[in-house]
């Protein structure tokens, strides 16, 4: 009670409000000052993590993290020792690379304006309309996701097709063949990589606040002219980070590529389906090209990391 009466008696002028805060800072102090901090507990500070044992690591669970983290890690560290480093300029500068590396960027960009495209639209309709069989669209749009990509391939040649349901008439009405082409390859990498696209845009637009559509709409602006000027600049981050996880996931596709558009040289193959040949008849330059596309990928990744790293650290 001593500090709380010299909070009064020293300033008369004080309010209650006041001396009651001071008297708490004061008591605070004491219990600093005596080893008593608030807010800790067995485990240290406040909020941080629970520990069991006295090392302070809960070996149950940290051993197998361990496996974990080095069953991910190691393959990529092998591959780093074992690339052919002083050779590496003389592999990249073949015949195969430079090709095949133009031509994945070339049609992972376009599969990925197809994306965007087809994809946004698509995303708005699942997120924001309610119409019969929406959740089987959205089951269906995920598919791709979890299906292996030769089957998506396999499909693709069943109705794009020279016989297929849509391609037999594409082909008759307009002479277009997809199969075996360039345009098939961005054809296959559009349809493994925009299930990407179209979930991160719906998260986005799921958590985006609608007051400001409904503000617009109230000022007489149209539908679309409100997606165009308000929902797009709301969910500009979403589609960003959809967009370059769908390049990224066209550059490294393979199994639908090879399926519906081949392994031609110059014409359909790219860096995954050419690391897959050198494989077999070079295995340096495989490994010199599986290095590209690791180096791609770490891209990707620094270019997302403000995204994926901001719930982590909250």
């Amino acid at each position: 009670m001593t500090d709380e009466h010299d909070a009064v008696t020293g300033d008369e002028k004080s309010s209650p409000v006041e001396v009651l805060s001071h008297g708490r800072r004061s008591r605070w102090s004491r219990d600093a000052r005596g080893g008593r901090v608030a807010g800790r507990g067995a485990g240290g500070a406040a909020g941080g993590p629970a520990t069991t044992g006295g090392s302070g690591r809960p070996w149950a669970l940290f051993v197998p993290a361990v496996i974990g983290l080095a069953f991910l890690v190691l393959p990529f560290v092998g591959l780093l020792v074992r690339a052919p480093w002083r050779s590496m300029p003389e592999l990249l500068s073949g015949d195969v690379v430079w090709p095949a590396l133009r031509l994945s960027l070339t049609t992972a960009t376009a599969a990925t304006a197809v994306s965007l495209v087809l994809g946004v639209p698509l995303a708005w309709l699942l997120a924001r309309t309610d119409f019969p069989g929406r959740r089987l669209a959205r089951t269906l749009v995920t598919l791709p996701l979890v299906m292996p990509p030769v089957v998506g391939g396999v499909a693709l040649l069943l109705v794009l097709g020279r016989n297929g349901i849509i391609g037999r008439w594409l082909d008759s009405a307009f002479g277009i063949t997809l199969p075996f082409t360039t345009a098939g390859v961005v054809v296959a990498e559009a349809f493994v990589a925009m299930p990407f696209l179209v979930l991160s845009v719906e998260g986005a637009l799921r958590s985006a606040d609608t007051r400001y559509e409904e503000a617009a709409l109230t000022l007489g602006a149209s539908r679309f002219e409100v997606f165009r000027r308000v929902t797009l600049p709301l969910i500009a981050p979403g589609v960003g980070a959809g967009a370059v996880l769908a390049w990224a996931r066209a550059l490294g596709e393979f199994g639908a590529t090879i399926t519906f558009a081949g392994n031609f040289p110059g014409t359909t193959q790219t860096l995954p389906l050419a690391v897959y040949l050198e494989l077999q008849d070079s295995p340096d330059a495989a490994v010199a090209l599986s290095l590209v596309l690791l180096a791609v990928s770490l891209a990707v990744l620094l270019a997302l990391r403000g995204r994926w790293t901001t719930g982590a650290q909250a």
